[in-house]
């Protein structure tokens, strides 16, 4: 399975003043730690879904992804600064530290948060939703390991997003 490794998410989170609401994942997977992006595995279907419920094609190189992000009102961060994790394993996270979100949801219009998958959802509820005092929406996770989910059920479970922005 791997050795658990102490990680620090070294890249910045996506959003400006205008950001209505902010999608958290949980940690960057091995590949998005090598990108230095958010949802960089291509089996992820993060992008995919973002673009059929927002109608909208999203660019392929980071700097394009960030533009789509802002012009769209969508924040992008991860609920962890810091963990002990074995590889890209959500289920081996340990020894985490949250990030700080208050933040930037004070410095933004962010209205609604949320949350990228189980994991996402059950760390945000044990370390943020107190300091935040904003409830998160639980989504489906665009992960790969979430098979029980079509592409066409995801992007039907997503579209409440759009309600928001």
């Amino acid at each position: 399975m791997g050795e658990y490794q102490r990680l620090v998410h070294e890249f910045e989170p996506v959003w400006d003043s205008n950001s209505k609401i902010l999608l958290l994942g949980s940690f960057p997977s091995v590949k998005s730690r090598e990108l230095s992006f958010y949802y960089g595995h291509p089996q992820n279907r993060f992008w995919k879904v973002l673009q059929s419920v927002l109608q909208q094609e999203v660019p392929a190189e980071i700097s394009g992804k960030k533009e789509f992000l802002l012009k769209n009102h969508i924040a992008l961060w991860d609920v962890i600064q810091s963990c002990d994790i074995i590889g890209s394993s959500d289920a081996s996270i340990k020894n985490v530290v949250p990030t700080e979100l208050v933040k930037l949801i004070e410095n933004s219009s962010i209205s609604q948060i949320f949350v990228n998958g189980k994991t996402a959802e059950k760390l945000y509820k044990r370390y943020s939703e107190e300091k935040t005092g904003m409830k998160a929406i639980a989504l489906p996770s665009t992960s790969p390991a979430n098979a029980m989910f079509s592409l066409e059920r995801l992007c039907e479970a997503w579209k409440v997003i759009a309600d928001y922005l």
